[in-house]
């Protein structure tokens, strides 16, 4: 089962969560403003396999997240479809900017079991 932490900066994100769980993922959805800044940590009291973080810039929180625990990170992404290359390139930490979609969190769920299966 993969587990992914969902954190965004306007405290929302259960519309992603939402995408996580049809594809038979867990997710987990950081509460409050600022969440996406607590993001790495989360992912590490969880031991999740990915990330998710949206700010307006897309940024912080990948980047926070990369650089407090050296997750593998792409940040300042708009699209899913950035979000599914970045799996595909190994990535574990996304950044996006707000993009809060049922679909995002589907997507990135169904790459990450193409790519690496169910452990």
């Amino acid at each position: 089962m993969v587990k992914v932490v969902i954190a965004d900066r306007m405290g929302k994100g259960q519309n992603v969560a939402k995408g996580v769980e049809a594809a038979e993922g867990t997710a987990v959805v950081v509460p409050g403003m600022g969440a996406d800044m607590r993001l790495g940590d989360v992912m590490q009291e969880e031991n999740a396999d990915l990330g998710i973080s949206f700010c307006g810039s897309g940024g912080a929180g990948a980047l926070t997240a990369a650089n407090k625990y050296g997750y593998p990170e792409r940040h300042g992404m708009r699209s899913i479809d950035e979000g599914v290359t970045a799996i595909n390139d190994g990535k574990i930490v996304l950044g996006f900017g707000f993009l809060d979609q049922e679909e995002l969190g589907k997507r990135i769920v169904e790459t990450y079991l193409k790519k690496y299966g169910s452990q």
